[in-house]
């Protein structure tokens, strides 16, 4: 019988740049497509990190070609038209490997919001880097005008910085679940999903803020009650004492050694740690469930039990 599975492609996945995309989703269907093939539900959720970048710097370029006529554009609609391009590159690229197999499937891009909690301790210590490099007068301008927080970064000029909160509920749930039961795959939480909170009313505001594509997706497959998480990167398996003479590769993390390799430093910030916390969070939160970490071209062979390093809770 097959599974419910939620997968989150990492930016090697996607490229760096339009043409790049164009060649990397079509070996990104494939291996989308080998899981499909096997008889599985699939959910696809991705990173935008370089894609929402380029419209960011875009916009403000926009910006400073006419300030008078041009105000800078909101993050939470930058990660709206990321989620946008990436996934119609993706939908194409998944509908024509389907249908070069013979496989009936719907496939569809849903521009997905994903609640944070205004009081997230994150929005208090904004961190993460966007946007382009900008001069200190230039920065000042934006923090007065805009309430914008800047750092120095590097001594390579200033940049904005933004909250990273955690992902509390997907909002475009219930539309996400009656496309996979109608037998569609559906890519959704792009980017992380578009960070939104509730204000007066029903209304949902955007926050100046980027969610972890592994967190969101990690929500989204427990909020669909999916049986794997699957979080794609450019290994096979996760690894302790990486880039050194000892490395050891992991076939299995538990709960137990994921928080005494986490304690011990051996999952770098930013790239590693994220990837193993989401997954154990997935894995914990019912029984059953159980996450994998491993390479695109090596994920159904990982759900096969072949390779990878499993999570379990």
């Amino acid at each position: 019988m097959g599974k419910r599975i939620v997968v989150a492609l990492g930016g090697n996945a996607l490229g760096k740049n339009l043409p790049e995309q164009m060649i990397a989703v079509k070996h990104t269907s494939k291996a989308i497509v080998d899981l499909i093939e096997q008889g599985n539900e699939v959910i696809v959720a991705h990173g935008n990190g370089p894609q929402v970048g380029m419209i960011q710097e875009a916009m403000t370029q926009l910006t400073r070609s006419n300030p008078e006529k041009y105000i800078p554009c909101p993050l939470s609609v930058c990660v709206a038209m990321s989620q946008g391009y990436i996934g119609y590159d993706l939908q194409n690229g998944i509908r024509e490997e389907l249908e070069n197999r013979g496989i009936k499937h719907g496939v569809t891009t849903v521009l997905t919001q994903v609640e944070v909690d205004p009081n997230d301790p994150a929005f208090k210590n904004p961190t993460k880097p966007i946007g382009a490099f900008m001069t200190k007068e230039e920065a000042d301008k934006l923090v007065a005008e805009r309430n914008y927080d800047v750092v120095e970064d590097a001594g390579r000029g200033y940049r904005r910085v933004v909250a990273s909160p955690k992902p509390k509920a997907i909002v475009e749930l219930d539309t996400i679940e009656s496309l996979v039961q109608a037998n569609h795959v559906v890519i959704a939480c792009g980017g992380g999903g578009i960070p939104v909170y509730h204000t007066e009313g029903n209304h949902l505001k955007g926050a100046a803020a980027v969610i972890d594509k592994d967190f969101a997706a990690a929500r989204l497959a427990e909020q669909l009650d999916a049986d794997f998480l699957v979080i794609l990167t450019a290994v096979e398996k996760v690894a302790i004492h990486f880039g050194k003479p000892d490395v050891k590769w992991l076939d299995e993390l538990t709960p137990e050694t994921a928080q005494q390799y986490i304690d011990e430093g051996e999952f770098a910030p930013g790239s590693m740690l994220p990837k193993v916390q989401a997954a154990l969070q997935f894995a914990q939160s019912a029984p059953g469930r159980k996450s994998l970490i491993t390479e695109l071209d090596r994920a159904a062979d990982g759900i096969a039990g072949k390779t990878g390093t499993i999570v379990r809770g």
